[in-house]
C-alpha cells in the first residue's frame, strides 16, 4: 500500500522542485542537419529501438497521472515521425479531461504547411519554430538541407490555423550575430515572441564549438545600443527569461545554459524516443523506462521506475565549452535527448 501511495504521488525532486513539464522526443531523425545540432553524416537509431506511438502515449499518460501539466513533443523533427498526428490526437484527451494544461511542440517548420491545421484540431495552441537566419543562403548553410521559403509557408499556415508561434534562434558567433535585430523585428511584426538560445556542448558536430559560441550577455549588451529592453515577468514553464522590446512592443527571451544556468527553478525532465529518461539535459545520468513499460501490462513497475528516477534528479548542470579538448560536455546529440 505504501509503495502504491508513493507511485501515485505528484513528482517532486530531492530539492523540492515539482516536476510538471515533460519534453518527449518522438524521433532522433530530422530532415535538417543544423551545424550546431548534429553531424551531416548522422547514424540514426534503428527503428526497432524506438518506442511505438502507443508506447509513447502510455508513457506520457503515466507522467500526466503523476501531475505533469505540460507536454512538449520534440525530435529530431517530430513531424517527420510516421503517423505522428495519431499521438497528438491521443494525448489531446488529457486536455479535454483537464489533467493536462498544454500540449505543444518544437519544430523546424519544414512540415508545418502540411500539419498546422491538424495540430490545432488535436488541441495544440502554441508551437516553437526554429529559425536562425532570414537569409535564404545562410539558412541553407546553417541547416545544410533546409529551405527557408518552405519554413515561411509553414509559419503562414500556422497563423492561418490559429496557432500561436514563438520563434527560437540559436545565437551563432560570426554567422547570425549581425541579424539579431532583424530577427527581433521579423518575429514581432508577426506578433510572435523571439527567444535567443546559446549553443550547447552536446554531441560531436564535426566542427569547433568555440567558433560558434556567442554569449547572450554580449548579445544583450549590444542590443542596448539600439533598443530599450524592459524586464518582463512572463514565463512559459521553460527556462527562458523575457524582456519587452519597447520599440516593437514584443517579447524577447533569453535561454542561457552557458553564461547563467537556469537550474534553480527546473521543473522538467526529458524522455527520448527509446524510453530513456534524462533528469537533466546537461548530465549523463538516465533511467530506462522502456524495460518496465514492456515488462508489465499495468503501470506499477513503470511508475516505480519514474519515482526512482525523479529521486535522482540533480540540482543542476555544469555545461562548459572545453577549449582544450574541444569535446562536447555531453556525448549524446541534442536530437537524441529532444530539443
Amino acid at each position: 500500500m505504501m509503495a502504491d501511495a508513493v507511485n501515485d504521488a505528484p513528482l517532486v525532486d530531492p530539492f523540492g522542485r515539482g516536476i510538471d513539464y515533460l519534453r518527449v522526443s518522438v524521433t532522433d531523425r530530422c530532415d535538417f542537419r543544423c551545424v550546431y545540432c548534429m553531424s551531416e553524416h548522422m547514424t540514426f537509431l534503428p527503428k526497432k529501438d524506438l518506442l511505438s506511438l502507443e508506447e509513447l502515449d502510455r508513457l506520457c499518460s503515466a507522467f500526466v497521472a503523476r501531475g505533469v501539466k505540460k507536454l512538449r513533443i520534440t525530435g529530431g523533427e517530430p513531424l517527420v515521425r510516421r503517423n505522428i498526428l495519431w499521438l497528438f490526437d491521443r494525448l489531446g484527451r488529457h486536455l479535454q479531461s483537464g489533467h493536462l494544461d498544454e500540449l505543444t511542440l518544437t519544430t523546424n517548420g519544414s512540415q508545418l504547411e502540411k500539419y498546422a491545421r491538424d495540430l490545432k484540431q488535436a488541441g495544440v495552441e502554441r508551437i516553437n519554430v526554429s529559425i536562425d537566419t532570414l537569409n535564404p543562403d545562410k539558412f541553407k548553410a546553417i541547416t545544410r538541407w533546409g529551405d527557408l521559403a518552405t519554413v515561411m509557408r509553414g509559419l503562414d499556415a500556422a497563423d492561418a490555423a490559429g496557432l500561436k508561434v514563438k520563434i527560437n534562434a540559436v545565437a551563432l558567433k560570426g554567422i547570425n550575430e549581425d541579424e539579431i535585430v532583424d530577427l527581433i523585428q521579423f518575429a514581432h511584426a508577426r506578433n510572435a515572441d523571439l527567444t535567443l538560445i546559446e549553443t550547447m556542448p552536446l554531441g560531436d558536430i564535426e566542427g569547433d564549438r568555440t567558433d560558434q559560441y556567442l554569449p547572450l550577455s554580449i548579445v544583450r549588451a549590444r542590443l542596448l545600443d539600439t533598443l530599450t529592453l524592459e524586464d518582463n515577468p512572463h514565463r512559459t514553464g521553460g527556462p527562458a527569461r523575457y524582456v519587452t522590446v519597447k520599440e516593437t512592443g514584443g517579447r524577447l527571451g533569453f535561454i542561457t545554459p552557458m553564461t547563467h544556468n537556469f537550474c534553480e527553478s527546473c521543473n522538467r525532465v526529458r524522455l527520448t524516443c527509446t524510453g530513456t529518461l534524462y533528469m537533466c539535459l546537461g548530465q549523463d545520468d538516465a533511467a530506462d523506462l522502456r524495460a518496465p513499460l514492456r515488462a508489465d501490462i499495468s503501470d506499477d513497475q513503470l511508475q516505480a521506475a519514474i519515482t526512482a528516477a525523479i529521486a535522482r534528479k540533480p540540482k543542476g548542470h555544469d555545461f562548459i565549452i572545453d577549449r582544450r579538448t574541444r569535446k562536447p560536455a555531453v556525448s549524446r546529440h541534442m536530437s537524441v535527448t529532444g530539443g
